[in-house]
Order: C-alpha cells, then sequence, then structure tokens
C-alpha cells in the first residue's frame, strides 16, 4: 500500500504551489485575523482534499490546470471554515491534539473566523469566474449541513436503518471527497459526463472512508491512537452499531438500545456494548460494505488511461480503506 508521502510524491510541485496560493487566500489587513489564520496553516493535516483535486485532473488531463488551483483553494477554505465552526458546535477544545481556534480565541472569534474562510472562498471563485466550481462545492457545503442535521435528528429516537445511515454520510462525511473529484474533473475538462462519474467516485471513496472510521471506534485505543467507543458516548448510529441492532438477538438489542440512551457516560457499560457489536458481527459487516464500496469506486476509473496519476489516485483510495489511523 502507498504511504501518504508516496502518493503526495506525483503531485509534490502542485501542493507546494498550492500551499502558497492557499497562504495568499487567508492573508487580512486584520492583525487579529492574520494570527488565526497562521495558526490554521500550521496546524494543517494530511490534506488529502487538494490531492484528491490534483490527482483527478492530472489522471484526466495529464497535468492540472490554474482553475485545480481554484478548485483546491476553495474545498479547502470550505472544509476549513467547518471544521472551526464544528469545534464549536461540538465545545471542542482541541483537534488533533491541538488547541482548537474556540479554545484559544473563544467562539465568537471562532464563527467570525469561519464566516471569513467561506467569504475568501466565495470571493476566490466570483473573481476567476469559475462558477461552475463554486456550485460543486457551495453543493458539498449544503449537504454535510443536512448531513449534520439528519443525524442529530435520528439520533434522538435510535431509529436509524442502514439506508438513512448512508443518506447521512453520504450528506455529512462523502459530499466534500465528491467535490473534490467533481471540482478536479471540472477544473480540466467540460464533459458532463465525466465530471458525474468522477464526482460518484469521491462520493464512493468518502462512504467508505466513513466506515472505516465507524470501524476504529470498536478497536483499540492503543493502536490507533485516540480513545474508542466515542460513538457510543455521542449516540451516534454508525454502521456497526445499527448491523448489530438489527441482526442480534432480542437481549443483545436490547442491552445495547439501553446503554446507548441510559448508561453511554459509563466506561463500563461502552466497553461491554463494543464487545456486544463486535460479537453480533458488526464490525465484520461495516468491514465488508467498506470494501465493497471501494472496489465500486475504483471501478469507475477503468476508463482513464493509465498513469502515474491514476495509480497514485487508486493508490489513495486503498490509503482510506487500509490507514491504521
Amino acid at each position: 500500500m502507498y504511504t501518504v508521502k508516496e502518493i503526495k510524491a506525483n503531485v509534490e510541485n502542485e501542493m507546494h504551489i498550492f500551499e502558497e496560493k492557499f497562504r495568499d487566500a487567508l492573508k487580512s489587513d486584520v492583525a487579529l485575523l492574520d494570527k488565526i489564520t497562521h495558526y490554521i496553516i500550521k496546524r494543517k493535516g494530511k490534506q488529502m482534499r487538494p490531492m484528491f483535486v490534483f490527482l483527478t485532473a492530472k489522471s484526466i488531463n495529464g497535468k492540472v490546470e490554474e482553475a485545480s488551483y481554484v478548485a483546491a483553494s476553495l474545498i479547502e477554505l470550505s472544509h476549513t471554515a467547518s471544521l472551526v465552526h464544528d469545534d464549536v458546535v461540538d465545545d471542542a477544545n482541541e483537534r488533533r491534539g491541538v488547541f482548537s481556534v474556540n479554545a484559544l480565541w473563544k467562539n465568537k472569534i471562532a464563527v467570525l473566523v469561519g464566516d471569513y474562510l467561506l467569504a475568501q472562498g466565495l470571493l476566490i471563485s466570483v473573481n476567476t469566474s469559475q462558477f461552475q466550481l463554486l456550485k460543486i462545492v457551495s453543493d458539498a457545503v449544503k449537504e454535510m449541513s443536512e448531513g449534520e442535521l439528519l443525524q442529530i435528528e435520528k439520533a434522538r429516537r435510535l431509529d436509524i436503518t442502514e439506508e438513512v445511515y448512508y443518506d447521512i454520510i453520504r450528506k455529512k462525511t462523502a459530499s466534500l471527497i465528491a467535490s473534490c473529484c467533481a471540482a478536479g474533473a471540472a477544473s480540466v475538462s467540460t464533459d458532463q459526463d465525466l465530471i458525474n462519474r468522477m464526482k460518484r467516485f469521491g462520493e464512493l471513496v468518502g462512504m467508505a472512508f466513513q466506515i472505516k472510521d465507524d470501524i476504529f471506534d470498536y478497536g483499540d485505543d492503543e493502536s490507533i491512537g485516540k480513545p474508542t467507543g466515542n460513538d457510543i458516548r455521542e449516540r451516534k448510529m454508525t454502521l456497526p452499531l445499527i448491523y448489530a441492532l438489527n441482526n442480534g438477538s432480542l437481549t443483545v438489542r436490547k442491552t445495547l438500545i439501553n446503554t446507548v440512551k441510559n448508561h453511554n457516560e459509563e466506561p463500563r457499560k461502552v466497553k461491554e456494548a463494543i464487545q456486544l457489536v463486535i460479537q453480533a458481527g458488526g464490525v465484520n459487516y461495516a468491514y465488508e460494505r467498506m470494501i465493497e464500496l471501494k472496489d465500486e469506486a475504483l471501478a469507475l476509473l477503468n476508463d482513464l488511461d493509465q498513469s502515474d496519476a491514476k495509480s497514485a489516485l487508486i493508490g489513495l483510495v486503498e490509503y482510506t480503506v487500509y490507514r491504521k489511523k
């Protein structure tokens, strides 16, 4: 399996150019805002979203265009804004082991910073007349909000079916990766069928990515590097749990519902619930579905000419499902 470093090597020059453009997009004359955006840039993650944009563009066209950088910047600005806002909503003081913006500068400032990032994304696309890219990313932001609200609504009643779950993760998580691939395609091609196919490719990859995260929550704290059981504590109905509730014995179903509703803050009860889900086959089932989605996604790349970029794009997909944390 490719490492992130090996995958990024295929778009190394493009990533350097993107980072400069992204830094420029965040600059402000307001000293406080400039300080906060500098802090945000310093704590960047694996940067998988711009990689999806550039690898998609290069797989189709052999190179990226100026519009590809606009697409990557627009998506990264929207994504970063959503993270800043999410930390406020979740009252989270940390993200990836570093202090969140709201922890350091309070909620009001964090919300305003998130708004600024969204506005910058709008301006970049409008100023460059990239209206199709703006529509692609705006659709994704709308779906992310709908997915979050649908999950909150369903979590109150614990009545999520497998189909509703797929709808939630398609909107909440997969829509952003779908926009990366659709925007990457749209930045180098006017073929609407191809753009739609790449959007579906990203959607399937994003759903597989989310199921992988679901599976992590039933793993071992030390090997994953973060606490497990969080989904049960937060009453999130993920695929392993949904499968166990639909296919476990009556006793298993009653115990799981009781734990999620009434004892989700008790470590011993949460640990017992994790074991019940595993024993009921929930994790194995989720893994099988994840692989099916991954294979369906990769099949959509069959018509693209073989290239280093396509191989790296396939490697990025495989990384999302076989990663260890």
